[in-house]
């Protein structure tokens, strides 16, 4: 998960470094798009990706495809919005404009619950990792330090935060760069295999190994790999030319999907899709056939960086959608405020409390509620999305601007929104999704309950949040 602070922090950081360069202060599309695709890979999908193809097959590469179609939609609505209207509190500030308060309530509050639960995750599995090297220590020791670290660099006010989240995007686009290069070598001849024939490829002539309801059922999980999409939108106006905003969303979807379906291309290729599991990265699976030395500690620490990368840009975002919803009376008023430094002391301490929480129960509940929970966190971001083009369909009838429009309204619009159920009701097929689904839904019901308690009942009404 990533989101729109972070990529605000990542583009003031470049235009900072265009400016020192005697450049232009705006983006070009292509910086743009680059960030773009940097902010989105996160440590699920170096790792995750194991769940999805031994469920799928080899048929997980039209379900990469599926999900960047549905994600260029998501990025054209929300890019048209902002275009037209930018907002700091964007998805939720539109929602809001489209549907009323509640929405705005309602979407802003999915996004903070679902980022908490997301964070849990990844310092959870930020401790797992490193106890790769010290199998020893205790996993609450590290996975608490990881967290004390991002709650640091928030609290500190990090001028560079643009800078540390480049550095770590960079870091993961190059290794899936590599390891692409490495996979061009072998299947052209320019290296060769090791003395065991790669096996990979005689597993393709079956494309739908688990039949339709195995590739519907791991659509949810590649639709993950794309959460964070929407931050291309909001970034959108800070090009140097508006009109280039298809061109730059269009080439970081492009090439985003491109990294994605030729690294899971090559994994396939290197190992039979029936070797692959949840437990162990693909492309760790995928690059033990060559006896690589120390190649299990590289991985390692490629996937804990992406991990940390997340983590840290979660609790940014999360902790600045607190302001946006304080500053709307979503929220105690209070929690907007700010130190002399711009940190939002008491928005991260809302947000540090709801984390311990969350870390509480990973330690306490079996795996597999937790586990439960976790999904259900990125099935809240994932319909989220249909919040952006549900908003996007309603703006649009009163919008008589000529800023850059949605390709195919009102039909792309519609087709995300059916993508995106489908790739959700997909998740209902298998017990552990099933239940991270009802979850989900559990809790959006108890977010618009807590909105109808509060304000409709008279308890708060927004005049007086806002006041």
């Amino acid at each position: 998960m990533h989101n729109d602070q972070v990529i605000k922090q990542t583009v003031a950081h470049k235009k900072l470094e265009n400016q020192e360069k005697g450049k232009s202060s705006v983006l070009a599309w292509w910086q743009l798009s680059l960030l773009g695709i940097g902010s989105v890979i996160g440590a699920g999908f170096f790792l995750g990706t194991g769940l999805s193809i031994k469920t799928a097959g080899p048929s997980i590469l039209f379900n990469y495809l599926i999900a960047g179609f549905t994600a260029f939609f998501v990025f054209s609505a929300l890019a048209e919005m902002t275009v037209r209207d930018p907002q700091p509190g964007s998805f939720r500030t539109y929602a809001k404009n489209a549907f009323g308060n509640s929405m705005g309530f309602v979407s802003g509050w999915m996004y903070w619950l679902s980022g908490v639960f997301i964070m849990s995750s990844e310092a959870v599995a930020l401790g797992t990792f490193t106890r790769f090297w010290f199998p020893h220590v205790a996993l609450w020791i590290f996975t608490v330090a990881y967290v004390v670290i991002a709650f640091g660099i928030n609290l500190l006010g990090v001028k560079n935060f643009g800078k540390i989240e480049s550095t770590f995007a960079m870091i993961k686009l190059s290794t899936l760069v590599i390891f692409i290069l490495f996979g061009a070598f072998l299947l052209f001849h320019f290296i060769s295999p090791p003395t065991t024939p790669l096996r990979g490829f005689t597993d393709f002539h079956h494309m739908l190994p688990t039949g339709m309801k195995g590739m519907w059922s791991a659509l949810i999980f590649v639709f993950f790999s794309f959460g964070g999409i929407e931050i291309m939108g909001i970034a959108s106006n800070e090009l140097k030319n508006r009109k280039e905003v298809p061109k730059a969303g269009s080439s970081m979807l492009i090439a985003l999907v491109s990294v994605y379906i030729l690294s899971i291309f090559f994994v396939l290729y290197m190992v039979s899709w029936t070797k692959i599991n949840e437990s162990k990265s693909p492309f760790v699976t995928s690059l033990s056939v060559f006896h690589i030395p120390f190649i299990d500690t590289i991985l390692n620490f490629i996937i804990i960086s992406a991990a940390f990368s997340t983590m840290i840009g979660a609790l940014f975002s999360v902790t600045n959608i607190l302001i946006s919803l304080a500053q709307d009376g979503d929220a105690p008023k209070g929690l907007a405020k700010k130190n002399g430094r711009g940190t939002p002391v008491k928005a991260l301490f809302l947000t540090g409390i709801a984390l311990a929480a969350s870390l509480g129960l990973s330690f306490i509940l079996p795996g597999k509620i937790y586990e439960y929970i976790t999904t259900a966190a990125g099935v809240m971001l994932i319909l989220n999305w249909t919040i952006i083009l549900s908003s996007q369909i309603k703006l649009r009838k009163s919008d008589t601007s000529k800023t850059f429009k949605m390709f195919g309204y009102p039909f792309t619009s519609y087709l995300g929104i059916a993508l995106i159920i489908i790739a959700v009701s997909g998740g209902l097929l298998h017990a552990t999704q099933r239940m991270g689904v009802f979850i989900s839904l559990g809790l959006i019901g108890v977010i618009v309950l807590s909105y109808w308690v509060i304000f409709k009942t008279g308890l708060i009404s927004h005049s007086k949040a806002e006041s």
